[in-house]
């Protein structure tokens, strides 16, 4: 991803989060749209993939610590930046809040061809730090993104511009390794979710609340 289009993309973000906060500083209520906590947290299938630095991750690397977890890619233009940006900036929150410790925050690669762990990892760390970036095989990603309904397809192009499209869900896995909740249509609906989840007892609070919420707002 070249750096106009990550500046675009981190442009699109702040605007997005912004208009977040004042969505959580409203005194109308915000009507749920797109978010769902599991009854029941799920497994995760077995797979083999990798992190920036080479190392396995498998279904026990997401154990023993929250992640907020989006599939993307780093030649995305728009969404998959505006997404990591505003979760990155509920991170940022919690740490100013104090909160440990923090969850952290994962980018699938739907784009094996293309993201290398080096160039995932650089990605990432545009994002803070401790972020995890995961790609491996093309067959291997399927066994993850099939069990989860992950939905991306490669479109058309030559065999270095292409786009990809893919589902811009943000995936909240709990410190057992299971699949816990689900924002659909993250950047469109985030504080409607958000407030949906703050209602939902037994809830990620930490994630959905207090990292969200804007300065001076309740938790």
């Amino acid at each position: 991803m070249g750096p106009k289009n990550l500046a675009v993309g981190l442009v699109l973000a702040a605007a997005l989060f912004a208009g977040l906060l004042v969505a959580l500083r409203s005194s109308t209520p915000a009507e749920p749209i797109a978010a769902f906590v599991l009854p029941e947290p799920l497994p995760l299938p077995e797979f083999s993939l990798v992190d920036q630095r080479g190392d396995l991750v498998n279904p026990e690397t997401f154990e023993n610590q929250w992640h907020l977890v989006f599939f993307g890619f780093t030649n995305c233009p728009d969404i998959c930046p505006a997404t990591l940006q505003i979760l990155a900036a509920a991170r940022a929150r919690l740490a100013e809040d104090g909160f440990v410790p923090l969850p952290r925050i994962a980018l699938v690669s739907v784009d094996p061809e293309r993201d290398t762990p080096e160039q995932i990892g650089q990605y990432v760390n545009y994002f803070g730090d401790d972020n995890l970036g995961v790609t491996g095989s093309l067959e291997e990603l399927l066994k993850l993104t099939s069990s989860l309904g992950i939905y991306f397809e490669k479109q058309a192009g030559d065999s270095e511009n292409y786009a990809v499209d893919h589902a811009a869900a943000v995936l909240l896995f709990n410190p057992e390794g299971r699949f816990h909740a689900l924002f659909s249509n993250f950047l469109l609906h985030a504080g409607k979710d958000i407030n949906q989840l703050c209602s939902h007892r037994g809830a990620v609070f930490f994630v959905v609340c207090k990292a969200f919420m804007a300065p001076g707002g309740s938790s």
